[in-house]
């Protein structure tokens, strides 16, 4: 009996695609061993032929007419690695209708594109795989979609973005601010040139929607989220956090209320108990603790970006493709809701307790005003710490809170920024004391 050869084309040679090329061509035997078939790189799309790349290929392989790769009747996997929602949507949509498998490790593309994709695979009869767009190799879509499949989810958390996670390890280790660390990521490559994708929170709330799709079937999109970046976190706040007991981590959050069927997704920077397993997870790395209703809380740990990350599980993928295409085997993309749409929660309804720091006038009366606004938004105060704010005629004022709402938190901060005494922008932090 003949082997049957499948055919891989990638669309895009960046950092990802030519990770993929080395490692796939390095593993390409052994891969053939374990999957009974002939695996063949058959073409890939660029940019710019000319330009000079870590990984050598041959010339005859390479084209700059992306589509042409989607479309060629004899690849069977597309690797969409091209990035943005532009050219990938439209190559990812052409090869689907000609009922190829794509493999992607686009979150932003998922995010804004999500349903369309997969009802043009449900009517092109093709497939999509995208482990490699949340957290880089750490398997947590395989874990969702087939390890976890007795469960239903009532809280997902996890540090999705490793140039936060570097960033806030390094302020909390160096006590340095935020701007110099930012700008020493930059040189080593951990941030962009333009960094406000990743530290205003835009890249781990598209990696939480995909999160949220896979465990509850639904598509939430970034504008109905609560979305809050770390760029106003300094060393005062690590510092205190630290005393309090306390790491800063930023975190996307999925709760799901099932008695009433509200689902809340959010992304902010939150003060993490130190006992807790994410809350030790530093530089570059991931995680994400999971919690289920059958095999209880689960945590996965490892590399969330780079080259070599994102090309293991963009491999995984192809290898589940390749079983897909020779035996027929297919995993559901995410779980269809029975029984009633599940509603997004309404603020009063996702509680926390929170962390709010002032910088207010040094004088008598301002925690009275400021305690008089709480007590009418029914926000009870745990904790006040006083501290010095860098400025003569100015105090720093640091209040922890008990229990309350995104509702009532949002109301007290419009009050107080209406106080004389209150000379910026108050920040606020939550305080994450996840139950597992």
């Amino acid at each position: 009996m003949k082997t049957r050869t499948i055919r891989i084309g990638l669309c895009g040679l960046g950092t990802v695609g030519q990770g993929v090329w080395k490692h796939f061509s390095a593993s390409r035997a052994r891969l053939e061993s374990q999957l009974g078939v002939k695996l063949e790189l058959h073409r890939a799309a660029v940019k710019d032929p000319r330009k000079k790349r870590a990984v050598k290929i041959p010339a005859g392989r390479i084209t700059t007419d992306t589509l042409a790769v989607a479309t060629d009747p004899k690849i069977d996997i597309v690797c969409e690695l091209i990035g943005g929602t532009g050219l990938a949507r439209r190559v990812t949509l052409a090869a689907l209708a000609r009922g190829k498998v794509v493999v992607s490790a686009n979150k932003a593309l998922l995010c804004a594109h999500g349903a369309e994709i997969f009802a043009a695979a449900r009517k092109g009869g093709g497939h999509f795989f995208f482990e490699a767009s949340v957290a880089g190799g750490i398997p947590i879509i395989k874990a969702l979609r087939e390890g976890l499949v007795a469960n239903r989810f009532r809280l997902i958390y996890g540090i999705l973005n490793g140039t936060c996670n570097y960033i806030l390890t390094r302020m909390s280790l160096e006590g340095a601010p935020y701007a110099a660390i930012l700008a020493e990521a930059k040189k080593l490559g951990y941030a962009e040139a333009d960094e406000s994708l990743d530290v205003e929170g835009w890249d781990t709330a598209h990696k939480a929607s995909i999160l949220a799709f896979l465990a509850h079937g639904v598509w939430v999109k970034t504008d109905r989220m609560i979305v809050e970046g770390i760029d106003r976190v300094s060393p005062i706040d690590i510092r205190t956090a630290a005393t309090l007991g306390y790491g800063i981590k930023l975190l996307a959050v999925i709760g799901r209320d099932f008695e009433n069927n509200e689902l809340f997704v959010r992304v902010h920077p939150t003060l993490l108990p130190k006992d807790k397993v994410l809350a030790n997870v530093n530089g570059v790395f991931n995680g994400i603790a999971v919690t289920g209703d059958v095999v209880g809380t689960t945590t996965y740990i490892g590399r969330g970006a780079g080259q070599d990350a994102t090309a293991s599980a963009v491999i995984s993928d192809i290898a589940d493709a390749v079983t897909l295409l020779t035996t027929g085997k297919a995993v559901a993309a995410g779980r269809p809701e029975q029984g009633p749409r599940v509603r997004l929660a309404p603020l009063e309804h996702v509680i926390s307790r929170y962390y709010l720091r002032m910088t207010v006038k040094d004088q008598p009366g301002v925690l009275a005003q400021i305690a008089q606004i709480t007590a009418r938004n029914r926000v009870s105060i745990a904790s006040v710490i006083q501290t010095a704010a860098g400025r003569t005629d100015a105090a720093s004022l640091i209040l922890t809170t008990h229990e309350s709402n995104e509702r009532a938190i949002r109301s007290t901060l419009a009050d107080l920024a209406r106080l004389k005494s209150v000379l910026e922008k108050p920040l606020l932090l939550r305080i994450g004391e996840f139950t597992d």
